[in-house]
């Protein structure tokens, strides 16, 4: 039979026990908390990836923004105003220059592998002309054009030679038409490697450049290169 004593003592001894701290090692402990966060109970309402990849984005769009705004003149006005500048020299800039061309290459030579005569790329460029395909037309008869003055001996047959090329040693014996032979091959360069598209004025430009320099006879020597002497 217990007494009034031993249940006190067996309460006092319950409550020491209850206030014993348990020792876990804690690598098993952070592995036993690492097992029960996985349980996918906790991730239900998480954003999947490509959110939370949006979210941080878009933190860093708005960190940038906000750093940008405290050192730009004017704050958030300002900025917006820059912006608006940059963008405009931008589209000036593509407007002038155009589409950045590769450098030259092989690829990039005037004439391909099959070698044609004058007359022949002037009888494709008509054909492409009349199909209104301006821009093959215009590629024909720039092919004409440097052809024609290789056939006449104002240039010397060169395997790889770009139209600039062509143009300038051209125009070095062909003064008069110095300015031209550089348009003509600019406008070959733009449609050809810079992905823009000619017209029938380019083409009839081209038609008239050849005509006139069919009727034109070329330097017996080419004029000098100021500082070229002494």
């Amino acid at each position: 039979m217990t007494g009034a004593g031993g249940t006190t003592a067996a309460q006092r001894l319950i409550r020491a026990g209850e206030d014993i701290p348990v020792d876990i090692p804690r690598v098993p402990a952070r592995e036993a908390a690492q097992d029960e966060l996985s349980d996918p109970m906790y991730h239900e309402h998480d954003p999947n990836l490509l959110q939370r990849a949006l979210d941080r984005f878009w933190e860093w769009v708005g960190d940038l923004f906000e750093g940008a705004t405290g050192s730009a003149p004017g704050g958030p006005l300002g900025l917006v105003v820059i912006a608006l500048v940059v963008i405009a020299l931008g589209a000036a800039l593509w407007w002038r220059l155009g589409t950045p061309r590769r450098s030259v290459r092989p690829s990039d030579a005037l004439f391909g592998s099959g070698a044609r005569s004058a007359a022949e790329h002037r009888t494709a460029a008509e054909a492409h002309a009349e199909a209104l395909r301006w821009t093959e037309a215009v590629q024909e008869r720039m092919r004409a054009v440097v052809r024609s003055l290789e056939d006449r001996a104002v240039l010397d047959p060169r395997p790889g030679r770009t139209a600039d090329e062509a143009a300038a040693d051209a125009g070095r014996l062909l003064p008069a038409h110095a300015t031209r032979l550089r348009t003509a091959a600019r406008v070959f360069d733009d449609v050809t490697y810079g992905g823009r598209t000619a017209d029938r004025a380019a083409y009839l430009n081209l038609c008239a450049l050849d005509q006139d320099l069919e009727d034109t006879k070329p330097l017996l020597t080419a004029p000098a290169t100021p500082g070229a002497a002494g």
